[in-house]
């Protein structure tokens, strides 16, 4: 997979992110508005509420994460933005902020079903942090989880402890035994 090319998620390109979305049974319900909604809200839109929700933002112009293309098919997407822009962060207690720095937030990957199994989350982090170094950011932060004997694919959406750790990320905080804090910096 040498040939891809990861672009920001644009009004343009929203068709594209919502094929990527339908590839997979999950993220067609969650559109990636769990980190951006309450639990009432995130639950009341599941399914085509949430969907609205993700695409008046990516309509607004927000570009909230990248699209990997291989070639002109949409093969995957990334979720990073300014982790300041997500609800649950702001109030989460096991992941609250650790310091001043200006972190964007890692935190949904979706792999169409063709692309699967060939490294594109390690890629899609490697991505993500350049995207937020190259906005301005201090780097990127994220919060995956370490797989388990119980893991499912749906558990997977964060990213895993060790395909972050391949993509240069260190941890920097464990706040629950299998959910470390992990960033990497300019």
């Amino acid at each position: 997979m040498d040939d891809l090319e990861f672009k920001p998620a644009t009004p343009a390109r929203w068709d594209d992110l919502a094929r990527v979305m339908a590839s997979f049974h999950n993220s067609s319900h969650c559109w990636c508005a769990y980190w951006y909604l309450s639990n009432a809200g995130y639950g009341a839109g599941w399914g085509d509420g949430n969907r609205d929700a993700l695409e008046r933002l990516v309509k607004s112009g927000a570009e909230p994460g990248l699209l990997a293309y291989s070639g002109s098919v949409p093969a995957a997407w990334v979720g990073v933005a300014p982790r300041g822009n997500f609800d649950r962060l702001n109030r989460s207690r096991n992941f609250p902020p650790l310091d001043n720095k200006d972190v964007w937030a890692v935190n949904c990957f979706v792999v169409a079903k063709d692309f699967r199994r060939q490294g594109l989350v390690t890629r899609l982090a490697v991505a993500a942090a350049e995207f937020a170094i190259s906005r301005g950011a201090d780097g990127a932060e994220a919060y995956p989880i370490v797989p388990g004997p119980k893991s499912s694919g749906a558990d997977l959406y964060v990213g895993t402890e060790h395909a972050f750790t391949k993509a240069g990320y260190e941890e920097v905080a464990r706040p629950l035994p299998r959910r470390p804090v992990m960033r990497r910096m300019r």
